[in-house]
């Protein structure tokens, strides 16, 4: 098998240009893909998105790694902040749409897939869960730490911000903070049907791997039981004993642990038989 490459592409999102990273051993050849899907404050730089898309590649997929438009980041750091303050779930979905269909396209220096898996972390896995309910191209779906519905803020929570017109979002990886304006609270009020996670949960038609770690600290786990209750019969549901919402990741890289070892070979070995074959 080849040895894999990494290009650079910038599409257009929402908010503004969207970052996509594109590793593959094979760029002329027909091949599965998978599109990796960060959360909340995430980007495709962070901590363990770039080993585990270079362990994608080695597995002989076609690897895309993207920023949200809506991210705020450049690099790794959070230099359009509003950009992230203005973003909104619909916006998200929206750019991953964009990003499925600029692969299709053969816009992103591959050729077109033979099959398609998402996977998808935290917000980013509710992301993905509402995009594979729609689009028959996803073969497989994998979610980590995945969110249950994109209410996240309790009543009084929202009127004090709208009396306020933005909540400020402290990132305790650097300290900055970030200013959070009212359009999610707009899209998530406006759009409530289109945002269903639930309802999209239960009208997965494909092989689906739902991972959560018991001591998730962001998203509990509980979620990922509701998800699990309504998810297709024949959901593969993994809990990790003990592990937070990262299972054990860090930025800068810190090199994961067994917990997130476990998490990347189930995933690998889930995408392998339902995409490849293997």
């Amino acid at each position: 098998m080849a040895t894999p490459t990494l290009s650079r592409h910038l599409i257009p999102g929402v908010l503004g240009d969207i970052a996509v990273d594109v590793r593959a051993g094979g760029r002329t050849s027909p091949r599965p893909a998978v599109v990796t899907v960060h959360g909340f404050k995430g980007f495709k730089d962070w901590g363990m998105w770039p080993p585990f898309a270079d362990r994608l590649a080695r597995a002989g997929f076609v690897a895309v790694s993207f920023n949200m438009s809506g991210s705020g980041v450049e690099g790794t750091g959070f230099v359009f902040p509003d950009r992230f303050g203005h973003n909104t779930f619909s916006a998200e979905l929206e750019d991953l749409g964009r990003v499925v269909e600029a692969l299709y396209r053969e816009e992103l220096a591959v050729a077109p897939p033979t099959a398609l898996g998402l996977v998808g972390h935290s917000r980013g896995g509710g992301i993905s869960i509402l995009h594979a309910a729609s689009d028959p191209r996803v073969r497989a779906l994998v979610t980590w730490s995945a969110i249950s519905t994109v209410e996240r803020w309790p009543q009084p929570d929202r009127n004090r911000w709208r009396a306020s017109g933005m909540q400020e979002i402290k990132n305790a990886r650097t300290g900055e903070v970030l200013p959070l304006y009212t359009d999610v609270l707009d899209d998530i009020e406006s759009n409530a049907a289109k945002l269903d996670i639930a309802s999209a949960a239960g009208r997965i038609a494909v092989p689906w791997l739902l991972v959560h770690g018991t001591k998730d600290e962001a998203v509990n786990v509980a979620e990922a039981r509701a998800l699990a209750a309504v998810a297709p019969t024949g959901t593969t549901v993994v809990t990790i004993e003990g592990a937070g919402h990262t299972f054990g990741a860090a930025h800068p890289w810190n090199g994961g642990g067994p917990d997130l070892e476990r998490v990347f070979d189930a995933t690998l070995d889930f995408l392998g038989a339902q995409l490849a074959g293997r």
